[in-house]
């Protein structure tokens, strides 16, 4: 399929995981792909894989969490690759831990970058959406769609991000741009490391967040996003679609 010909796609947190998935899948479908990641080793990996199986993309260091590299990112992409028409918001940090002990430089740091970070990267790249038309997609998060137990920041970031992608979307309605958001549950990736629960955590918390169908991988949730940015979801604004093996249902 070459859903994406013609086209650049800025993918934040192509390093790896869910990012680095969706950067190779647009790729694959004809976009050309400007990789962003704080780890900028992370983002020429996944450049490099794209360009050695015949794709176009090019990898950038940016730290979402500051204002000032996101602009110099995001205006870098459009002079070199091309007006960007997708932007998928993927970059994101969590940690487990008991909200009484979590440090309050902990809280900043993960609503800095799951949620000051999608915001920033929207704002910087709307000018370059309403120029022409385009699609934000958003990774938000099974934890902030329901409640989840020892990760109080991690799900009030993710929730920020479904009603910041709510909002954006009746914003843009009339003007051409549609924004949606996906919110994965236990997807396999390299920050299911980073969630390591406190020792005296309860079992029976923590088995109400995962689904018997074990864990998915981040080809899955890449797939809907290509969808959800494909004309193919023409009709569809304003969503958050669960891919999470029924937690949510």
């Amino acid at each position: 399929m070459t859903r994406f010909g013609g086209q650049v796609a800025i993918v934040t947190g192509a390093a790896s995981g869910i990012g680095r998935a969706t950067a190779v899948r647009l790729a694959s479908e004809g976009a050309t792909v400007a990789c962003l990641d704080v780890a900028a080793e992370g983002s020429e990996k996944t450049a490099a894989a794209i360009d050695a199986d015949g794709g176009r993309a090019q990898a950038f260091a940016c730290d979402v969490s500051d204002p000032a590299s996101v602009a110099d990112v995001v205006e870098r992409v459009a002079g070199g690759l091309g007006r960007p028409e997708v932007v998928c918001n993927v970059a994101g940090i969590g940690r487990f831990a008991h909200t009484v002990d979590m440090p309050l430089d902990d809280w900043h740091r993960i609503i800095a970058v799951n949620l000051t970070g999608t915001f920033l990267v929207c704002r910087a790249t709307l000018p370059h959406l309403l120029d022409g038309g385009g699609t934000i997609v958003n990774v938000a998060s099974t934890a902030g769609v329901i409640g989840q137990p020892y990760s109080a920041a991690y799900a009030a970031s993710k929730g920020g991000v479904a009603l910041l992608t709510k909002a954006l979307a009746v914003e843009y309605l009339e003007r051409g741009v549609r924004v949606n958001a996906v919110a994965p549950g236990g997807i396999e990736t390299p920050i299911v490391g980073s969630f390591a629960v406190p020792d005296d955590a309860s079992r029976r918390l923590m088995a109400r967040i995962m689904s018997p169908m074990g864990f998915g991988q981040p080809e899955e949730v890449a797939g809907v996003i290509a969808f959800l940015a494909s004309d193919e979801a023409r009709y569809v604004t304003g969503a958050v679609y669960a891919i999470d093996g029924g937690v949510s249902a």
